[in-house]
């Protein structure tokens, strides 16, 4: 069995302990502060709770906006030092300007600045030790894959790149008919070589990626029981890929489609719709609102940079494959598509140059807010493609329709992780995730899906 010495952060836990030690450190260090200098306003006691839990709130809100938890992002140390300003800026602009929260702002105005110097130094100081210590090699967790020859070094490539704190030490082969020979890249193992190098190595886990049932020999079986029963861990492929990517590895599915229906408990639940339909009426009331505000400064840009309809709109597919039509400030040239459609590519000659500022913020889409009230769209969910792109993409990617299963979005899983869809690689990547959030939608998911939405509008992320 591994040695218990060895030691390694899933990436869930490193996801709480970068949450958790965050707000404990801010929190020490102002009450350090405080009680050193006589300054109440930094103090944790009970006239002030409220205003601590206010903190912490607006701690983990501002970090997640700015991307702290992003594991690969906060793994170095240059994005993660800016990230750590912003957040800590902001979140003391956010206590400091919320009074009827927070505590009453005190007489000497030094405090503030002292303030944010701790919050700012504290956050920092701990995050370089988290990048120094904590994504070191050192906490590594080695594995080792059961797969067929065919597949192995794919999916040892898929799950490094998808955390690099995983070492691949090698796999046992599934499918006997089938010699690879020698790969420096990734080796194959028997299962006695497997259990040896469990002893010495200090492997933590086993990793379950063969599609050949039958390659699954009654030694490989036996020996998987008796590792199982000793407290090791044994995990299949797909699970552990969709914790660490946020996404279902549509390719390796194959003909077990059947355990992705019918997708979360919430497509099913009432309350959760009747939830999810009055988020979207409030949600497009207020962007509405919004609508009418920048509506006479997008109308000016467009008269200057744009020359042309302020409007477009476009058919495209909705939930049960049902058309409708979507409408948007439009972004290209007129009589962008006279040699046809095409999917839209970054540093596209059709976009307008006003019409890059529209995506880069993406106000271009604040008049779908109108789709979603009239209960063709929702807030959150796929992005709906056109008629012509879906028909394509359906015959390249397996399980393509099944995105029209929920209503289509304004913002969406995919849109908050992916890269925009050049390819058919990449509109794969981006069912991936959208077939994620079908399995896993929440109120949870949804909210997460918010922030990082608006970290992409701050971020200038659209395309």
């Amino acid at each position: 069995m591994a040695n218990s010495s060895s030691i390694h952060f899933e990436i869930s836990e490193r996801k709480v302990l970068l949450r958790v030690i965050d707000v404990c450190v801010i929190l020490f260090s102002l009450h350090l502060v405080g009680y050193f200098f006589d300054m109440n306003y930094f103090m944790i006691n009970l006239d002030q709770w409220l205003g601590s839990v206010i903190l912490c709130i607006y701690i983990l809100f501002f970090a997640t906006v700015f991307e702290l938890y992003d594991l690969q992002k906060a793994s170095r140390i240059t994005s993660t030092l800016q990230g750590v300003f912003y957040t800590g800026i902001l979140t003391s602009l956010a206590y400091l300007l919320t009074p009827f929260l927070t505590p009453v702002l005190p007489d000497n105005r030094l405090q503030i600045f002292y303030f944010t110097a701790t919050v700012l130094i504290s956050l920092m100081s701990w995050r370089s030790i988290y990048v120094k210590l904590f994504a070191s090699s050192r906490f590594n967790k080695k594995i080792i894959i059961v797969a067929d020859a065919v597949d192995a070094l794919e999916i040892s490539s898929q799950l490094q790149s998808a955390d690099p704190n995983y070492t691949i030490i090698g796999y046992i082969n599934t499918d006997r008919s089938i010699d690879m020979g020698y790969d420096d890249r990734i080796t194959v193992l028997t299962v006695a070589e497997a259990e040896e190098k469990i002893r010495k190595e200090n492997v933590r886990e086993i990793v379950i990626a063969s599609m050949n049932s039958a390659g699954i020999t009654t030694q490989i079986y036996t020996w998987l029981i008796q590792l199982v029963e000793n407290g090791f861990s044994v995990r299949e492929y797909s699970q552990v890929y969709e914790e660490m990517t946020d996404r279902v590895p549509v390719n390796f599915v194959g003909k077990d489609f059947y355990r992705y229906f019918p997708f979360a408990r919430s497509n099913q639940n009432r309350l959760y719709q009747v939830y999810h339909r009055c988020f979207d009426i409030v949600i497009s009331v207020i962007g509405l609102i919004g609508f009418v505000v920048i509506l006479p400064l997008v109308l000016f840009g467009n008269l200057l940079a744009n020359r042309g309809p302020l409007f477009y709109s476009q058919t495209r597919i909705g939930r049960n494959r049902k058309e409708f039509e979507i409408l948007k400030f439009r972004t290209m040239i007129t009589n962008a598509e006279v040699d046809g459609a095409q999917f839209t590519v970054k540093k596209d000659s059709r976009v307008t140059a006003f019409g890059k500022l529209l995506r880069k913020t993406r106000l271009d889409e604040i008049p779908q807010f109108f789709n979603i009230l009239q209960g063709d769209m929702s807030v959150i969910g796929p992005r709906p493609e056109r008629p012509v792109f879906v028909k394509k993409l359906t015959e390249k990617i397996p399980f393509y329709e099944t995105r029209h299963v929920v209503k289509p979005g304004l913002t969406g899983w995919a849109q908050v992780k992916a890269s925009y869809g050049e390819s058919y690689d990449d509109h794969l990547k981006k069912l991936q995730y959208d077939l994620y959030y079908i399995k896993k939608r929440s109120i949870f998911l949804d909210i997460r899906i918010l922030v990082k939405t608006l970290s992409t509008v701050i971020f200038l992320k659209g395309q």
